[in-house]
């Protein structure tokens, strides 16, 4: 079975309206590549479900979300994503802010085929009273009140990672999955960027097979992009790129997305982008964050 698709059908495989699942974290393993091909197309009204970072940022600048499900949105060193936040303040998309504790069991649940999972979290906080969707349950044997995370259903994931077979099989070898394999797990389909594509004969080397953590029938389309997270990191490949980083938070307050969207990212390819943030090695150069 041959799953490989080109960026460029990515597109195709959505539609307007749709709840898609944005795979890494902050400036984390975002599948960039596959955001780009989102920001040049006329896809609207989307609900995303995200650890966000410049993924929901942009997004949202570039009028293609309806409403962001997070637990935040965040560029880590630049702790508010700019983009993001100005959306949210001017009161142009919907919001459902829920802690990472829920969002990982609202991905469960639909993983599983739940409507709701029980949980302590979020009790005793504004998260009830801010999100109207979220209830509370009487529990059937402790009489306790406990609240019922929804279900995050997904109609589509959107995931980067470190290699990638041709059937689908999928390895991420940084040192966190973060929420890539419920968003699997909970989306109609999942479509997968990778660094690199290889054999199927690659996993069967010494534990490379352990660094797997979905099934690949939970994979519907792989695309090689080498250099596809760009710039957000992907570990131990390489780093988050901070001048870019920084010069993109600024361009929120000198000539705001449109220009950004202007130098880098209108009519180009995957492969001018790239060129035009200095090529494919300078990215693979960039050092790895230390914490």
């Amino acid at each position: 079975m041959n799953k490989e698709m080109a960026l460029q059908e990515l597109v195709g495989e959505l539609r307007d309206g749709m709840t898609i699942g944005i795979g890494g974290w902050g400036p984390r393993r975002k599948p960039m590549a596959l955001i780009r091909e989102i920001l040049k197309s006329d896809l609207k009204d989307l609900t995303i479900v995200a650890y966000g970072g410049a993924d929901v940022g942009m997004l949202c600048a570039a009028g293609k979300v309806k409403k962001v499900v997070f637990a935040f949105v965040s560029l880590d060193f630049i702790p508010l994503e700019p983009y993001f936040r100005q959306a949210r303040q001017n009161g142009e998309i919907e919001v459902m802010e829920i802690d990472e504790g829920m969002m990982l069991l609202g991905l469960r649940a639909a993983a599983w085929g739940c409507p709701y999972i029980p949980s302590r979290l979020g009790l005793g906080t504004d998260v009830v009273n801010l999100n109207p969707d979220i209830k509370l349950v009487d529990s059937p044997y402790d009489e306790k009140e406990w609240l019922a995370m929804p279900a995050l259903k997904l109609d589509a994931a959107l995931l980067h990672v470190d290699r990638a077979d041709r059937r689908g099989v999928c390895q991420i070898k940084g040192p966190d999955v973060y929420m890539d394999e419920w968003m699997a797990r909970a989306a109609d389909k999942t479509i997968v960027s990778c660094e690199e594509l290889v054999d199927t004969e690659y996993f069967a080397q010494g534990d490379e097979a352990r660094y797997v953590f979905w099934e690949r029938t939970m994979t519907s389309a792989v695309i090689p992009v080498a250099g596809g997270a760009h710039p957000t990191s992907c570990t131990p490949e390489y780093g988050f790129d901070v001048p870019h980083f920084q010069e993109y938070n600024a361009s929120a307050k000198e000539g705001g997305f449109e220009a950004y969207f202007d130098k880098y990212i209108k009519g180009r390819s995957e492969a001018e982008y790239q060129q035009a943030v200095g090529g494919i090695d300078a990215i693979r150069q960039l050092p790895l964050p230390v914490y």
